[in-house]
């Protein structure tokens, strides 16, 4: 069975932050979590302004992340990788970076 790959979560991010430049621009962030029995997202709340919001869905953005971000869990879930179940992605000045909160914590921010 291969290792962790430890660059798997920045590359794509990396690529989805070139890939939607203007969302990039502004400042926003997404808080995600996953049902403690699955390893798939359940819910994310999303920071933003509306307007960027409406793009951000418009412009298909919205969704390649959430489908990003279960793929991330999943993978993390493939090696037991933690934390895995609790985390924020935070965008803005052409970045996209991902900080993962201990499982089982209350912290969301």
């Amino acid at each position: 069975m291969p290792n962790f790959d430890q660059d798997f979560e920045t590359t794509r991010l990396t690529m989805i932050a070139k890939q939607y430049p203007e969302i990039m621009k502004a400042a926003g962030e997404v808080i995600f979590c996953a049902e403690d029995n699955e390893d798939r997202l359940s819910v994310t709340r999303w920071k933003i302004e509306d307007d960027l919001f409406e793009k951000a869905t418009e412009s298909g953005f919205k969704v390649h992340l959430i489908e990003l971000l279960d793929n991330f869990i999943e993978y993390r879930g493939q090696f037991n990788k933690l934390p895995k179940k609790k985390g924020v992605v935070r965008f803005g000045d052409g970045c996209l970076n991902i900080k993962w909160l201990p499982d089982g914590s209350t912290e969301l921010s």
